[in-house]
């Protein structure tokens, strides 16, 4: 339990890290981070499984074409989330990034709703129904919606959802969509190198070192969480999860000077509290059992 904790936190305090990551790369495009990181968590995955000798995967997924459509739509979902993130860092939307992972426990209980038909509870219902309306007065005041917020938690939601009915583990999974991403990734670096337009080749040596590190970057966070997520409830993994979007608000308003107050502020409380109902919700229906036990 206690490493379970240490593993999922360390996961999400490195997620709620990455403004830092990504604006120490603020001299290279959006799509060129996106691609090397593509790339070179690729590397660091075959490095993977080739110690654990875990392979046997592969056959699986050439056996069901099914697995592998899959893992396409997952694949494609990832890269636009991580595409929209590295841009809205690197253009000062740091804060309205971090609203989308706010907003993705409730899209996803929302989608969760719509598309696998699951129950929702009063309170769960009162929680969409509050975030729904902290969106519409962003929307109001901003004059249109949170577009980054909403398109970071449709497609992490989507995403959640495709591997939430995956046929492969954690690892197995990333390595997929990593494999699948890979050609597409390798032949855009590709182009780009012919045209003498590839950052890597241009960059400084701490430029060249931070894009080979968005290998460990892309998969190690992802690794910890599912370590962890198999060895705590889903009670205490939800409320971890928003670790990693209050450091990176903190960071857009604190060390990036986004503004954030006002108006904007009272959109965010109404989403907070809808946060805050949604998970006493959560954890009074995993502590009743105890309760009555006792």
């Amino acid at each position: 339990m206690h490493i379970g904790i240490l593993y999922a936190a360390t996961a999400y305090i490195l997620w709620g890290l990455f403004p830092i990551y990504f604006k120490a790369l603020q001299n290279v495009s959006s799509v060129q981070i996106l691609w090397h990181r593509v790339v070179w968590a690729f590397v660091l995955l075959l490095i993977v499984l080739a110690a654990r000798r875990q392979w046997s995967w592969i056959a699986r997924v050439s056996r069901q074409p099914r697995i592998l459509w899959g893992f396409a739509a997952s694949a494609s979902l990832l890269s636009v989330n991580w595409y929209i993130y590295i841009w809205s860092v690197n253009n000062a939307h740091v804060v309205d990034a971090s609203l989308g992972y706010f907003m993705n426990p409730l899209v996803s209980v929302l989608l969760g709703f719509l598309l696998l038909h699951e129950r929702l509870r009063p309170t769960q219902w009162a929680s969409v129904a509050l975030a729904g309306a902290g969106v519409a007065w962003l929307t109001v005041q901003a004059g249109h919606p949170p577009w980054i917020g909403l398109a970071l938690a449709l497609s992490f939601g989507f995403y959640g959802l495709l591997r939430k009915t995956a046929a492969l583990g954690a690892l197995e999974g990333l390595s997929l969509e990593t494999f699948l991403l890979f050609p597409i990734a390798l032949g855009y670096v590709a182009w780009l190198s012919l045209h003498d337009e590839n950052a890597f080749s241009h960059a400084t040596l701490n430029c060249k070192f931070l894009l080979i590190a968005a290998g460990p970057i892309t998969a190690v966070p992802l690794l910890l969480f599912a370590a962890g997520a198999r060895r705590i409830p889903m009670s205490t993994l939800g409320l971890l999860q928003y670790l990693a979007p209050s450091l990176q608000l903190l960071l857009g308003v604190w060390l990036y000077d986004e503004p954030f107050g006002g108006q904007r502020l009272i959109g965010y409380a109404v989403i907070w509290s809808a946060l805050a109902l949604y998970s006493l919700d959560g954890l009074w229906r995993a502590w009743r059992p105890a309760l009555a036990r006792d």
